[in-house]
């Protein structure tokens, strides 16, 4: 009797390894940003290419991200301020530090460097049917 419960016990120990053995999900869309960091996606709702921010980009061409983004998340304290040509040239909109989305279809593909807070450039007109409340375009609502 006790060698059928040794050979019993041998298969629900090796089923009970496999399932502690299950990898974890990795994170997709918008969650594959970390904290601290303003990110861009090439994606809209955070999926395709993403780029990783900490600080002022002065050309996104650098990294492979130029005229290239369609959503962003800004998991910094900071404003970001996004620029339609490199060097901080052009117009420009703002994310909301803890902002997140899709940006207005205007701006997708627009974006060629990213500073952030500091001062704002010529802002970039919002699209039609957008009211802006403050002086800077917001990139998304």
């Amino acid at each position: 009797m006790g060698k059928k419960l040794h050979i019993l016990a041998l298969p629900i120990a090796t089923a009970a390894l496999a399932l502690t053995a299950v990898p974890a999900q990795a994170a997709d869309g918008y969650d594959r940003c970390p904290a601290n960091y303003y990110c861009l996606f090439s994606g809209l709702d955070g999926t395709g290419d993403i780029v990783q921010i900490q600080g002022n980009t002065p050309d996104l061409a650098a990294l492979n991200m130029a005229d290239r983004a369609k959503s962003d998340w800004n998991r910094t304290g900071s404003t970001i301020h996004l620029y339609s040509e490199a060097n901080y040239g052009g117009c420009s909109a703002v994310t909301s530090a803890g902002g997140k989305g899709n940006f207005y279809t205007p701006f997708r593909d627009f974006f060629d460097s990213v500073r952030f807070d500091g001062p704002n450039g010529p802002s970039c007109f919002p699209p039609e049917g957008v009211t802006v409340k403050a002086a800077q375009t917001d990139s998304h609502g």
